[in-house]
C-alpha cells in the first residue's frame, strides 16, 4: 500500500498500514486488527503520550483565551467557571483521539516495536 502518508491516516482515525480500515473500535479503544488489511493493531501503545500533548495544546488555547479575555473585558469570576471549563472539557475530549492516533501512527511510521513486527 504504497503512498499512505501514516501521520495523516493516524489523524483520521484510519490504519496507518493502508490508511482505509478503522483505527479505533470505541472512542480511544484502539481495534485489534485492521478490517481492510488485517494489520495487527492491538500491539501498539501510545502510553500517556496523547495526554500530555493534550494538556500541553489544550492548556495553552484555553488558558490564553481566558487570560485574554480577563485583560480585555474583566468579567465576573463565574464568567471564567461557565465558559472556560466546559471550553477545557470540549477542547481536551476533541484532542484526545487525534492525538492518539497521530502518535499510534508514529510508532508504525518510525517501526518501533511495540507497532511493527514485520522482522
Amino acid at each position: 500500500m504504497a503512498g499512505v502518508n501514516p501521520l495523516l491516516a493516524g489523524l483520521a482515525g484510519r490504519c496507518p498500514n493502508c490508511g482505509e480500515g478503522q483505527l479505533f473500535r470505541g472512542f480511544l479503544t484502539v481495534a485489534d486488527r485492521c478490517d481492510a488489511c488485517g494489520y495487527d493493531l492491538g500491539r501498539a501503545d501510545s502510553g500517556d503520550g496523547p495526554a500530555v500533548f493534550v494538556i500541553l495544546i489544550g492548556g495553552f488555547i484555553v488558558a490564553f483565551a481566558a487570560l485574554f479575555t480577563e485583560i480585555a473585558y474583566r468579567p465576573p469570576i463565574w464568567v471564567h467557571l461557565v465558559v472556560f471549563l466546559p471550553l477545557t472539557v470540549v477542547v481536551c475530549g476533541g484532542l484526545l483521539r487525534p492525538m492518539k492516533g497521530i502518535l499510534l501512527a508514529a510508532q508504525f511510521a518510525n517501526r518501533a516495536a511495540e507497532a511493527r513486527h514485520d522482522d
